[in-house]
């Protein structure tokens, strides 16, 4: 017990030695229960749910959102650290409790924070209720965080699987749809302890039942964790030119490396297509039937049209879908190849040439997410113009990919996933949200979609092209993150401080992420 205790106590400094973590644990919960929880209400109703649920569950869908991430790169970043602590002699039980028991302390965190957001927001009628739901989405979630940590060895494979789950159980949730609309989702990892929280019981034993369904949940997560994690942990194995070609060689050498790298990752391609099928026709399934109205330009003219609300809803998903996996995409190829890129660089690489290389593997998997989601949306949503609605959809995927490129180069694995996530969330799922209002706020044209956005809904929706200003703006948005990418590879690729080619000191080894 002395051992976990140590432990327990070093991971928790680690993970507190980050600022940004600190700040996270209040910016997420602001995000969610503070600024979003309004707009999801409203779009709760239009989903056959109810607004006070969604404005309760919002703690839960934030504590858990930070404790999984939180946990993945805690477990998935020291891999190799562990398994050196196991082969020095600490029984894997022991780091498996301490890594466990930190996941706990920093769920406890994340609740606490998001809970102080919602009573500084509103009264609340149930607190001990609501804390105690809170504290049991959050332990849901480091489990699982912990066991794909322990079984997903690549962190982008690792993080948008987190993600898949994550919104898979909060969008289609018995808070932001009808609880008994769709009977799968009663299997998502939260769905009871949803029904708990907000007093939403359907038949399962009363509160007393869901709440036990919630409790096993509890239960399992921690148990099939632990158990991954252990297994992992006991499995320790130890780690064991003068022709210089032109610029377009260089391209096409740098672009062959990170292709490569792909084909040994199929796991990758299958995400970047699953995740949007899954998401977009899970939305189609969901949707109240019913007619909405929405403001469009058609022929020059500002008009309020009615539309029917399933389709447009799946519409609406592709971009959203697209613009999560393009940051993401973007984030990982930027931030995993920051070291190796100085070193090409240092070896005699032109910096344009391994650039433009990366930007290519950017769109590579932007091409491949739009693609899938284009698919599915083209099965269950008729575009007006098609050409158009393809072309906004790529431009929203051009759009995210360089700003998460700009987030990789920035920050760390846990806070760049976390603003990854956030930006388009907020940007695409609730401010330009066509269903939540009739058209967006004032402050919405300075946000990165707002033009893509505008050309996707006035050819998905109208007969005529009528965005001309919306492509421009996107044009901007683009050409400016190029610009302020090519500043940052630049810079993160001229040191002063010479790393030597063959040498194999790698960076030194985060045990909980940062």
């Amino acid at each position: 017990m002395t051992a976990v205790g140590v432990l327990t106590r070093r991971f928790l400094l680690d993970y507190g030695r980050n600022p940004v973590n600190l700040v996270v644990l209040i910016l997420i919960p602001v995000v969610f229960v503070w600024v979003a929880a309004e707009p999801m209400a409203d779009a709760a109703k239009l989903l056959g749910g109810t607004g006070r649920a969604v404005e309760t569950a919002t703690t839960g869908w934030a504590a858990a959102f930070l404790a999984a991430l939180a946990m993945f790169f805690q477990v998935g970043q020291a891999r190799s650290a562990d398994r050196r602590l196991v082969l020095a002699g600490l029984p894997a039980p022991a780091l498996v409790v301490a890594r466990m028991s930190t996941g706990l302390l920093i769920a406890a965190l994340a609740s606490t924070a998001a809970l102080a957001t919602l009573f500084l927001r509103t009264a609340v009628d149930e607190p001990l209720r609501v804390a105690a739901g809170t504290m049991m989405f959050a332990v849901i979630y480091v489990g699982i965080g912990a066991a794909v940590g322990s079984v997903v060895t690549d962190q982008v494979n690792g993080t948008v699987v987190i993600l898949l789950v994550w919104i898979l159980d909060v969008f289609f949730g018995p808070a932001l749809t009808s609880p008994d609309r769709v009977q799968i989702t009663r299997w998502m990892p939260t769905h009871f302890v949803t029904l708990w929280m907000v007093d939403l019981p359907l038949g399962h034993g009363g509160n007393l039942g869901d709440l036990a369904i919630a409790l096993v949940w509890v239960g399992g997560a921690l148990l099939s964790s632990g158990l991954l994690l252990t297994r992992a942990t006991r499995n320790a194995r130890h780690p064991d030119g003068s022709h210089r070609p032109g610029w377009a060689g260089q391209v096409g050498k740098s672009f062959r490396m990170g292709m490569r790298q792909y084909r040994r990752n199929p796991a990758l391609w299958v995400l970047l297509v699953t995740v949007p099928v899954i998401f977009i026709w899970l939305s189609k399934l969901i949707t109240e039937e019913r007619f909405s109205v929405m403001r469009v330009i058609d022929g020059g003219q500002e008009v309020d049209m009615r539309f029917w609300l399933p389709d447009t809803h799946t519409g609406t998903m592709a971009p959203i879908a697209v613009a999560s996996l393009a940051a993401v995409a973007g984030l990982f190829i930027a931030l995993n190849n920051r070291d190796g890129d100085r070193r090409l660089v240092q070896a005699g690489m032109r910096r344009s040439a391994l650039l433009v290389g990366r930007i290519k593997e950017v769109a590579a998997a932007v091409l491949v997410a739009a693609a899938a989601s284009l698919t599915i949306t083209a099965m269950v949503f008729t575009a007006r113009q098609w050409a158009g609605f393809i072309a906004g959809t790529l431009l929203i995927g051009a759009v995210y990919a360089l700003l998460g490129m700009c987030l990789g180069f920035l920050l760390g694995r846990v806070t760049g996933v976390l603003i990854a996530f956030v930006i388009p969330f907020l940007d695409l799922g609730i401010t330009q949200s066509p269903m939540l209002r009739l058209e967006p706020p004032g402050a919405a044209a300075f946000l990165p979609g707002y033009g893509p956005y505008r050309v996707l809904i006035d050819t998905g929706l109208t007969d005529t092209f009528d965005e001309t200003g919306g492509l421009l703006i996107a044009a901007v948005w683009i050409l400016g993150l190029t610009s302020v990418v090519v500043v940052m590879f630049s810079t993160r690729t001229s040191t002063t401080k010479p790393v030597p080619i063959g040498s194999t000191r790698g960076p030194t080894p985060v045990l909980s992420g940062s």
